[in-house]
């Protein structure tokens, strides 16, 4: 265990006396458990506990990062630091100002994960995987479990002295079911703020999964075509994410003249009733904070309003470059890793109709529900459903194979014409960006309907 207190005094001394234009330190220690079957069996299970550190320099423009993994030769790993960023100094950095904080934070969950017993969380697990097994034709399984209780400190050349803590919680399951060559797929992602019981008590759930992919052997596969689709939650909220979110961090505009091009603020994507949000102040989602990896307070960000763009992402550099305001949106997955642009809790948020408003006038679309997997390549994506169903005048009707959405997320965005009073968030998976993966996020959206939806299929 860390002395914080101890430690950061050593800090505050490192990075005292430097010869960059700005420096910082950031120190970290961490628990956590995971388990893991495949199949019938466990494959691994055991708890880890890691702490280090890194100092980031700013010298000209140019940028050095050292790691570390003990608190011992800090002054060296600091003239490390300051050497690498002036070998890259190019007067093409700089940061956005920011007021220096002091503050102390907490979790916001009242629970520590990593105190609650592992065989606790083995005897769950092995119930669940009993759940799965006990349905016919089930091919093979995957259940992944992870937790973790981490404890930062940050510190800059500028004032700023802050500590947090944070917990996590994660649960993926999937289950496969085949008939000869048929082979078909399930899965679910849960998690939480570090709420152990958000895991707990979804025996049912696992059951009706386990069974809806035994169910899709028997369904029958759509014609490729375009539809009216009406996304539930979770797919909206993946969508959302993956197809617009992204194009928001503002490390990838201005990287990119024809995203820079593209992401014009006021520029028209949707009608007035769109609106979609990035914050990570609401409290108990796992994406939330008090202050980034920059130590810049988190905010609200608007990023479509009323159907116009209106905002991205920001960095302290990504801000200064852009001549915009910091967002607290640079992150870092770990003490490994320098911060960079990433998303934390994004939605569409509710409209005003119901799940019936949506499909009351469709005489033959397709509702898709949850999600699969997918790929996006600039505007352009492709995504598939973990579910779907035939609207037949509407009302939901047989279930079908999973449906693939394809098409250019602007024109998509435009052809959303219904938007649901229901928001969901999903608090499953991760996000994965540069080679940090995966960073606690959460997705969400209400029911949204599309029209001209392009599907494949037969």
């Amino acid at each position: 265990m860390i002395d914080f207190e101890e430690a950061a005094q050593r800090l505050a001394e490192a990075i005292k006396y430097h010869e960059a234009d700005y420096i910082e330190a950031r120190l970290e220690e961490k628990q956590g458990a995971y388990i893991s079957y495949r199949g019938r069996e466990l494959e691994s299970i055991g708890r880890t506990n890691s702490i280090g550190g890194n100092v980031r320099a700013l010298v000209r423009g140019g940028w050095g990062f050292v790691s570390f993994n003990n608190l011992d030769e800090l002054q060296e790993r600091v003239k490390l630091a300051i050497k690498q960023a002036k070998l890259a100094s190019n007067k093409k950095s700089n940061l956005a100002p920011v007021e220096p904080v002091v503050d102390k934070a907490g979790n916001i969950s009242t629970i520590d994960p990593t105190t609650i017993p592992l065989t606790r969380k083995k005897t769950l697990l092995d119930e669940y995987n009993g759940i799965i097994w006990s349905v016919p034709k089930i091919q093979t399984s995957v259940i992944s479990y992870g937790d973790s209780h981490k404890k930062t400190l940050f510190l800059s050349s500028e004032g700023s002295h802050i500590e947090q803590e944070r917990a996590d919680v994660t649960l993926r399951l999937a289950t496969v079911t085949a008939d000869g060559n048929d082979v078909q797929q399930i899965g679910m992602s849960l998690g939480s703020r570090g709420d152990f019981d958000s895991v707990t008590g979804i025996h049912q759930d696992i059951e009706k999964m386990a069974r809806n992919a035994v169910d899709l052997l028997s369904a029958s596969q759509v014609n490729g075509g375009e539809y009216t689709v009406i996304l539930d939650p979770v797919l909206a909220g993946v969508f959302t994410h993956e197809t617009f979110g992204h194009l928001s961090e503002s490390d990838l505009i201005y990287e990119n003249e024809r995203l820079r091009h593209i992401m014009t603020l006021g520029r028209s994507f949707g009608s007035p009733e769109l609106n979609i949000v990035d914050t990570a102040t609401i409290p108990g989602l796992r994406g939330s904070y008090q202050y980034d990896d920059e130590g810049v307070t988190a905010a609200r960000t608007d990023l479509i309003r009323e159907g116009r763009l209106v905002g991205r992402l920001h960095s302290r550099e990504t801000a200064a470059r852009m001549q915009e305001r910091p967002t607290g949106n640079a992150r870092a997955v770990s003490y490994r890793y320098p911060p960079i642009v990433r998303m934390t809790n994004t939605y569409i948020e509710p409209g005003e109709a119901t799940f019936g408003d949506l499909i009351s006038d469709i005489e033959d679309g397709i509702y898709a529900k949850n999600w699969y997997g997918g790929t996006t390549s600039m505007e352009m994506f492709t995504f598939s459903s973990g579910e779907a169903y035939r609207i037949r005048n509407g009302k939901i009707a047989e279930q079908i194979r999973p449906v693939t959405l394809t098409g250019n997320v602007f024109q998509t965005l435009g052809n959303i014409d219904g938007i649901g009073n229901d928001l969901e968030m999903n608090q499953g998976g991760g996000c994965g960006k540069g080679g940090q993966v995966p960073l606690p996020v959460s997705n969400g959206s209400p029911h949204i309907r599309i029209r001209n939806c392009l599907i494949g299929g037969r």
